[in-house]
């Protein structure tokens, strides 16, 4: 009976096991679903009346209040990002409402949706359309690219000339300097009988030029990106527009599109998906760019890119770069440039906004350009002044850009409807330094609005490549343990460029080893009684060699400074050639047993020669350490070589000289 007790505490002890075990295998499933948003809809003869029905939001800690942005499709051609849009359908017909719901400030990923399918049954007795392009093209997201999650890219086109046009449009996108593709294409939804081509399909028109259209390069925000303006005798080229775009971009998609009126407007929709491998660029500045030809009759086209920052999450107040990944060997020649974004999320506008911007060692802060921002203004003066400007000093570590005399609205403040009039930025680039190591660097930004507290932005790095240099090596082999040795290498070296501590390097030796082997030597006395003769023969044999040995040596080295370096390593080694010279000297020697006599001493010399080749294979491992230019350029070494399966330990004095 004693063991009831033990036996009930066991039972207790496995039923609550089994209640955790359960609870949080239902945690784990909670946690990995996807929420999702529904679509609420009013529809009256051809208008429609949307509303969503998102999840409920799951604030970060010490975050601004989480919220909902929405961008709606409605089937037609049209979009809206209200919240809940009011839409009249020209044609009758059965839509399909789409609807792209994103968090901020919220954890977990954007809610999935289900589109919506409506049919209208009677035809628009509208007929004007309202403009809602100031441009004739443009390209427009929904978010920016997050790993592993869609975005929406919408082309926008509208017709600036007095005729009906049928034209061309391009998409470029896939940057060629990242390794991974930015996105993949899901799906895209034309409304106008644009027609997708194939490559082949694509004709160039040959006409140089039309007088009223004249070419226009710019981004989004005004400025020059990738091109300059085009001021040649046609005023257009658009063989060399699409040839840049095809050396920066990997991939491409081509449409034509006809019957478009004077000023219409149209809209292509594009679903992109970032891939996972993207997650190691995280706050890289990409762009997708696009080739607007209103007439293919014509080689008059406008370019427009539409940049874009690699990010985790949907923060507003974020800090990314174009220079995510260098090239370390041209980084002298190049300008890198930063992009500060922020949010006012308070009740009431912003007049002074103060970003304390990281600035880390390698880079030249007096090289700092601001090249734009938003809200618009001058470079403040060096007196105080009333009206609005952005100023911009410097500390030991950081920059700091302050707004001042501004009015940025706050996202809860009343009467505010546009979300995106309370966001601003500021970008500028900057330029290294002279002298300066291969490291990772992190950036960040301090955001202050007014007197309130800081919002901290995300870490913007940048990495370098490991990039390649090739050396040269020459130098002597010491084996103190072999007779006559003489031993000279010459061989290249690879290795990441310009390492700053730990690198890899392999190298490639050949040389030419000649050496003397010890003298063996046997001696055989015989006695002759018969005749009184004691005969001594004496054999000598000593070998001469002569090869052609490969040495693949594979270290890790570490630079100390930029004048010492150290590293230990293994390496194979064996005789691509072997020559063998073996020298044998036999001497006879015969003397009378008894008595007095003559000794006669006779001698002969017998060479032969050998030659193998992959032979003498040999393992082992060796330390070394070197002086002069550690990184670049030219230094003296010393490597002692331990042979694990023959005693021939050597010692190599070599000069080295890196590319």
């Amino acid at each position: 009976m004693h063991f009831q007790p033990n036996l009930k505490a066991t039972l207790v002890f496995l039923f609550f096991l089994l209640i955790f075990k359960f609870q949080a295998q239902e945690i784990i499933k909670k946690d990995t679903v996807r929420k999702e948003a529904k679509i609420n809809y009013v529809l009256k003869n051809n208008e429609i009346v949307l509303t969503p029905i998102p999840p409920k939001l799951t604030q970060i800690a010490g975050a601004p209040k989480a919220y909902y942005s929405y961008f709606w499709e409605f089937g037609d051609g049209n979009y809206s990002k209200e919240k809940s849009p009011k839409h009249t359908y020209k044609e009758k017909g059965d839509y399909e409402v789409k609807l792209w719901v994103t968090n901020h400030y919220d954890s977990g990923k954007p809610p999935a949706t289900r589109p919506q399918k409506v049919s209208i049954n009677e035809n628009s007795s509208a007929k004007n359309t309202v403009a809602t392009m100031n441009n004739d093209f443009d390209l427009l997201i929904n978010r920016n690219p997050v790993p592993d999650e869609e975005m929406v890219l919408v082309l926008r086109y509208k017709n600036p000339k007095q005729y009906v046009a049928n034209g061309q449009l391009y998409v470029f996108y896939n940057e060629r300097q990242y390794k991974s593709n930015n996105f993949e294409i899901e799906d895209i939804r034309t409304h106008h009988d644009e027609k997708l081509l194939l490559e082949e399909e694509n004709q160039v028109a040959e006409i140089n030029e039309i007088n009223d259209n004249a070419i226009l390069y710019s981004s989004l925000s005004d400025e020059f990106v990738g091109f300059q303006q085009l001021q040649d005798s046609t005023k257009t080229d658009l063989n060399k527009t699409l040839k840049e775009s095809k050396e920066y971009y990997k991939n491409w998609s081509i449409f034509n599109f006809d019957n478009l009126n004077p000023n219409e407007e149209r809209n292509v929709f594009f679903t992109l998906k970032t891939p996972p491998e993207m997650l190691k660029d995280t706050s890289a500045i990409i762009t997708i760019r696009g080739v607007y030809v209103p007439d293919r009759n014509f080689k008059n086209h406008k370019v427009k890119e539409k940049e874009m920052e690699i990010v985790t999450s949907h923060d507003p107040n974020k800090m990314s770069s174009n220079g995510t990944i260098l090239n370390y060997r041209f980084v002298k020649f190049k300008t890198v440039k930063y992009k500060i974004q922020f949010q006012n999320d308070g009740e009431g506008p912003a007049k002074t906004i103060r970003l304390e911007t990281d600035i880390p060692d390698m880079y030249d802060k007096s090289t700092i350009k601001v090249v734009d921002m938003y809200p618009k203004a001058v470079i403040c003066p060096k007196k105080p002044v009333t009206y609005s400007c952005l100023d911009t000093t410097f500390t030991k570590e950081q920059a700091i850009f302050t707004f001042k005399n501004i009015y940025l609205p706050g996202s809860n403040q009343k009467g505010v409807q546009e979300k995106d009039s309370t966001k601003g930025f500021v970008k500028y680039s900057i330029r290294f330094g002279d002298d300066f190591h291969k490291r990772k660097t992190v950036s960040k930004t301090s955001i202050i609005f007014d007197k309130n507290d800081p919002i901290i932005t995300n870490r913007s790095t940048t990495r370098f490549l490991p990039g390649i240099s090739i050396g040269a090596k020459a130098g002597y082999s010491s084996y103190t343990n072999l007779n006559n040795s003489s031993s000279y290498f010459l061989g290249a070296t690879i290795s990441p460029f310009k390492s700053y501590r730990w690198y890899w390097q392999l190298e490639l030796l050949n040389s030419l080893h000649s050496y003397k082997s010890n003298t063996q030597t046997t001696e055989v006395v015989e006695d002759l009684p018969a005749v009184n003769i004691r005969r001594t023969t004496r054999t000598s044999v000593v070998s001469d060699y002569s090869n052609v040995d490969v040495e693949i040596p594979l270290l890790v080295r570490y630079n100390v400074n930029n004048y010492i370096g150290l590293g230990g390593g293994i390496q194979g080694k064996f005789s691509l050639n072997e020559k063998r010279t073996n020298n044998t000297s036999i001497e006879i020697t015969e003397q009378p047993i008894q008595g007095d006599g003559e000794i006669q001493v006779t001698t002969n010399t017998v060479s032969n020669k050998e030659n193998t080749s992959f032979t003498n294979f040999r393992k082992g491992f060796l330390l070394e350490a070197t002086a002069g230019f550690s990184r670049i350029g030219p230094s003296l070494g010393a490597r002692y070589v331990f042979n694990t399966n023959r005693d021939d330990n050597y010692w190599q004095l070599y000069l080295i000289w890196k590319f």
